[in-house]
């Protein structure tokens, strides 16, 4: 009888064993590897250019990953599967991130929560670059730093990187932004309320948008959707986003 021979190991293998045995995070079948949200942590998903800008200023988030912004192939051989979000261009087959997003770890619930909270800072839906994820969805698996690039690449299946990495050992609950008794004291050095986080991811968001549209840069990401008052013509209007104060 004919022995089976043994299944390749893919280059995600390791990654994906890093998440379930080293930091009990689970992920879902198949690949490039996702990590299941709602169930350990949420996610708060704006761009790059806001998101950087929002970890200037509160150095203390938790964990934080770098995602897509490079092309990938959708159709043809050795197609890829690109990330959501991802908007074609042309029918060569090739479609590419509006552009990058930054990924911040919360805790759980807070994808259920960011809604309230926008309305309560008085922003709505005048941030449309700022989403979550939660419960039933799904983040890719970011590759970290010490790990080195497979050879699929960043591009076309790692969309995904991480720049404040989560520290293996330590509990990740105990260092995510969170509302409620204990708010703005998570974990080492003491993570920010998740209120003060969504305040100032709402705040960045506004302003890099403004500034995308003020240099002329194509925003498809919010469709249609008119830009949001200024700050100065909302404050003169009476209607001074609580966010400004916070």
């Amino acid at each position: 009888m004919a022995r089976a021979l043994p299944r390749p190991r893919t280059p995600f293998a390791a990654l994906r064993r890093r998440y379930e045995r080293e930091l009990g995070w689970p992920t879902a079948p198949g690949e490039p590897p996702e990590l299941l949200t709602g169930v350990r942590f949420d996610v708060l998903e704006m761009p790059a250019d806001a998101g950087r800008a929002v970890l200037r200023r509160l150095p203390g988030t938790g964990p934080v990953a770098l995602w897509g912004g490079h092309p990938c192939a959708t159709s043809g051989p050795g197609a890829a599967v690109c990330p959501a979000g991802s908007v074609p261009s042309g029918t060569d087959g090739i479609s590419r991130v509006d552009r990058p997003k930054i990924l911040m770890l919360v805790a759980v619930g807070g994808a259920e929560e960011l809604p309230g909270i926008l309305e309560w800072l008085e922003w709505g839906s005048l941030v449309p670059d700022l989403t979550a994820r939660g419960t039933g969805e799904r983040m890719p698996a970011p590759s970290f730093p010490t790990s080195g690039q497979s050879s699929c690449g960043i591009g076309s299946r790692e969309a995904a990187v991480w720049m404040r990495p989560p520290e293996p050992g330590y509990e990740a609950e105990n260092s995510l932004p969170v509302t409620g008794i204990g708010a703005g004291f998570g974990g080492r050095g003491g993570a920010p309320d998740l209120v003060r986080l969504v305040s100032a991811a709402a705040t960045e968001c506004h302003r890099a948008r403004l500034l995308r549209a003020r240099n002329g840069q194509t925003d498809r990401a919010g469709g249609d959707q008119p830009l949001a008052f200024s700050y100065a013509s909302r404050m003169s209007a009476g209607t001074r986003p609580r966010s400004l104060t916070l």
